[in-house]
């Protein structure tokens, strides 16, 4: 007999998962603003993309089973690499903006379910105190990735070579490819009979309805004046093929996802504080670093280390929850910690101003940002597949929900942070523009300052015209951070409302 490899190698396989899926999309937000810089791509289109990672993510996640009882985990993992690394050189080699939409589908149809992978390896593989061991590289990797992601970015990003991301990525790949080889026997699990049925119309329906909810929602800023009929009966029809496409695999007698015995007042409340959480991890990745490079000035070497270390303070709270949560497993104490932690952060970030201090103000902030998301995913996921742990197909099919809802959580947080940004940018730039005037004293003043201090290098004329685009550079940079304020001071109600929804609810005590 084959001597069984190490769990050691599982444990590396789970940990090598995760942090593929969290280090991509950690780092495509984390860049944004270069990558469309690059590409060519506005705030819409990068919220399209966004969208489109985000509903293929989730097809590919609703599947996650139905491959895996035909062609067995091996396969289906390897099967995932393959495609995943494909699509992330897509990216890495793109110039244009359709190139790396498409290299982001194929991204999502490959890697969109790797956490999923990674969660029903602990499931299936481990037992008693290795599953503990199994979940905690699951939890590290998360931790990690968190904490990484902007570093790495940053990186890639000062050094000129954005496309590093998506090569590390393809790397990661091959990484899982070949562990999955050594680790994983072959064949499929269930006997026919008891194999979930997929329907490519309700697949479809799936998809559409996905990409036009997450599209109609990234798309409320832009037209909610101009195009209100049209916005809402999107998002009437989406929501409405999402409510058939549960109806359907409710009434199914072999359904895709076994969704009639997982409902539950503790499985959709915690489904609700995983949305949330993964809603505040895609909008913060994407507006904190635009607010310290583009509205503070600061370099991308500079902001990557700033969050890394901040973003750091994951593993630190992950370390103290792993050893509380077993002997005090109450939830109600964790999460209030943990949204008092997020309000706290959003309201320290809502008072920067131009010559803040990253290390004495910023960093604060993003440690306390981490916090929250590691006290409340981890003690989320404790929480709410309690009900369906008895049943293996069911929870596994708990789990493929859950991280269907999180791929449109982040999506979601993404789109809404991009959208709004330029339309509270746009509204503080109006209001900014206004007091650029020959009749203000204050602008006259700066800007013949400006002159006098350029006249020293450049013939007067062109020094007139470079003071003047200095100061249009400042009235944009002031915008920005103005718009960057208000999302904070929103993520800070947001906090608080968080503490006093979970002093009142009765599900988690």
């Amino acid at each position: 007999m084959n001597k069984p490899p190490p769990k050691r190698l599982l444990y590396a396989v789970i940990f090598v998962l995760t942090i593929t899926e969290f280090l991509q999309s950690g780092m495509t937000a984390f860049a944004a603003a270069p990558i469309m810089g690059e590409v060519g791509m506005g705030p819409e289109e990068f919220s399209l993309v966004a969208a489109v990672y985000a509903s293929l993510a989730i097809l590919a996640i609703s599947m996650q089973r139905w491959w895996v009882e035909r062609i067995g985990g091996r396969a289906f993992i390897q099967l995932s690499a393959l495609v995943s690394i494909t699509g992330s050189l897509l990216c890495a080699t793109s110039h244009t903006y359709t190139q790396f939409l498409l290299g982001r589908a194929v991204m999502a149809l490959g890697g969109g379910a790797f956490f999923t992978a990674g969660r029903m390896l602990i499931q299936h593989r481990l037992a008693g105190p290795q599953r503990f061991v199994g979940i905690r590289s699951l939890a590290t990797g998360v931790a990690f990735s968190i904490a990484a992601a902007p570093w790495l970015a940053s990186v890639a990003v000062s050094e000129d070579t954005w496309s590093a991301m998506y090569v590390l990525v393809a790397g990661l790949g091959v990484c899982i490819f070949v562990l999955a080889g050594l680790v994983l026997d072959g064949g499929p699990r269930d006997i026919p009979q008891q194999r979930s049925q997929v329907s490519p119309w309700q697949q479809l329906l799936l998809l559409g309805a996905s990409f036009a909810l997450l599209y109609a929602l990234q798309s409320l800023y832009y037209d909610f004046y101009g195009n209100i009929p049209a916005i809402a009966l999107t998002l009437t029809a989406a929501l409405a093929g999402l409510g058939l496409y549960l109806h359907q695999q409710q009434h199914h007698p072999q359904p895709l996802l076994r969704v009639r015995e997982m409902w539950s007042a503790r499985y959709l409340g915690g489904m609700a504080a995983f949305g949330f959480a993964y809603l505040m991890l895609g909008a913060n990745n994407y507006v904190v670093p635009i607010m310290l490079e583009r509205a503070l000035g600061f370099a991308w070497q500079t902001v990557g280390d700033v969050e890394a270390v901040g973003l750091a303070a994951a593993l630190l709270t992950w370390f103290v929850v792993s050893r509380v949560l077993p002997r005090h497993p109450s939830p109600r104490k964790f999460f209030v910690t943990g949204f008092l932690a997020l309000a706290l952060s959003g309201a320290l970030l809502a008072r920067v101003a131009p010559g803040t201090d990253l290390w004495l103000h910023v960093l604060p902030a993003l440690a306390l940002n981490s916090v929250f998301l590691l006290t409340v995913l981890p003690v989320s996921a404790m929480q709410t597949f309690r009900a369906v742990e008895h049943d293996e197909s069911v929870f596994s099919h708990a789990q493929q929900l859950k991280n269907m809802m999180a791929q449109a959580g982040i999506a979601l947080g993404i789109a809404l942070a991009a959208v709004g940004q330029q339309w509270r940018g746009a509204i503080h730039y109006d209001g900014l523009s206004a007091h650029v005037s020959v009749h203000n004293p204050n602008f006259v003043a700066t800007l013949k300052h400006l002159e006098q201090m350029l006249g020293a290098t450049m013939a007067p004329p062109q020094a007139a015209q470079v003071a003047l685009a200095e100061v249009a550079q400042r009235v944009a940079q002031q915008s920005t951070l103005l718009a960057s304020i208000d999302h904070f001071g929103m993520i800070a109600a947001l906090g608080v409302l968080g503490v006093l929804v979970t002093l009142v609810q009765r599900v988690f005590r």
